[in-house]
């Protein structure tokens, strides 16, 4: 239950400023309206209690539907599950969890508390409000627990897959700076003070070393930028190597979120418009929705739209046929997945040796650059 400052007027038109308790803005608003009172302001007060989280992660996601699927499935009330949630949770997820058990014991339902709190996605409160409609709600919660370990295991491949890469890039790169900075120099003035024409190689390298010490810090600053904003989603890079691993994911997960709205209750149209958000190309998903409510079968949509592939189609086709469109989903999903996965490990597999050999060049020529002038005056000395 979170806390709120206020500013409002009562009947006898007095300013009143104060605090009050509610699980959300809302439900604040309407308390002090049945006290009587016209609002001016209404504002969460920061100063007491955790500060509310802005929104839950994949596996905080999962852990919630897993635990809470296994308490009511066992047979305890909603608000004893989450009170035990509660207890659990920790001073920030305990503190939202709180809020949740005493929206539910006031009387308002778990979707609804779910959305107001802000932490939780779209998908798991439309899956929530389906199982509540159906009286499935145990059933619905351990459908969303596979989605959400689909979509944090698809995460942890990811970064699995490019983190020895990038610490190998990162070391090499580190090395090859510390020489550009500040062993070629000192070997560029050692060499010139002979007077002797250096060798290709080597006037390159002096060339190279120069420009990073000029532009070296520039550079840095920039890719930490370029980082930082790759990193909070505000520049995405297209790297058509990923192109095709992307597509598999996204499919993976669209049609994973599909099965389990679909199995939940929720209509083809409305599942479609909601798993929508999981792809970046979401328009498509919504332009094959509207199609389907304009009378299309689902297969004939996804052909009409022409950006998804036969494989697709033609699983879509025999679930439609066979009256199990949910089950031919989840088939989809778990082959896009494998390929993903597989398209991931040969790309780690393949990174690997490109690094080293790259690096191995650089440093390589680095190396050969300097040797080169010593070999020439050796030659000459004797």
């Amino acid at each position: 239950m979170a806390s709120y400052k206020y500013s409002a007027y009562d009947g006898k038109g007095n300013l009143k400023k104060g605090k009050i308790e509610a699980p959300g803005t809302q439900q604040a608003a309407e308390t002090l309206a049945l006290q009587g009172l016209v609002v001016v302001e209404i504002s969460e007060d920061s100063s007491s209690g955790p500060k509310r989280l802005r929104h839950l992660s994949l596996d905080d996601h999962e852990t919630f539907c897993r635990s809470l699927a296994t308490y009511l499935k066992a047979g305890l009330p909603l608000s004893e599950a989450l009170k035990l949630l509660e207890r659990q949770g920790g001073k920030k997820l305990g503190f939202l969890y709180g809020s949740l058990r005493q929206a539910v014991e006031g009387g308002r339902r778990l979707s609804s508390a779910l959305r107001d709190s802000g932490c939780f996605d779209d998908n798991i409160c439309s899956m929530v409000e389906s199982g509540e409609r159906g009286g499935t709600l145990d059933q619905v919660l351990q459908q969303a627990v596979g989605l959400y370990s689909m979509q944090a295991s698809l995460r942890r491949k990811l970064q699995s897959a490019m983190t020895y890469p990038i610490i190998m890039m990162a070391v090499g790169l580190g090395v090859v700076g510390f020489l550009m900075a500040y062993v070629v120099p000192k070997v560029a003035v050692l060499f010139s003070d002979m007077g002797r024409v250096l060798p290709m190689p080597t006037r390159i390298l002096i060339f190279l070393s120069e420009l990073f010490q000029m532009a070296g810090i520039p550079a840095l600053l920039g890719a930490l930028v370029l980082f930082f904003l790759v990193k909070t989603g505000r520049v995405r890079l297209k790297i058509p190597l990923f192109k095709g691993i992307k597509e598999n994911i996204v499919l993976s997960l669209v049609t994973s979120n599909l099965s389990s709205l679909i199995r939940s209750g929720i209509p083809l149209v409305q599942a479609l418009r909601m798993s929508a958000v999981l792809d970046p190309k979401k328009e498509r998903w919504i332009t094959v929705s509207d199609q389907i409510k304009g009378g299309l079968r689902f297969e004939k949509a996804l052909e009409k739209d022409g950006t998804f592939d036969e494989d697709l189609i033609y699983f879509v086709r025999i679930g439609e046929m066979g009256g199990d469109l949910a089950g031919s989903l989840e088939q989809i999903s778990l082959t896009r997945w494998e390929r993903a996965k597989s398209s991931m490990e040969r790309m780690a597999n393949l990174i690997e040796p490109i690094m080293v050999l790259f690096l191995g060049t650089v440093v390589g020529f680095v190396v050969v650059a300097i040797l080169l002038p010593i070999f020439d005056i050796s030659s000459f000395v004797g």
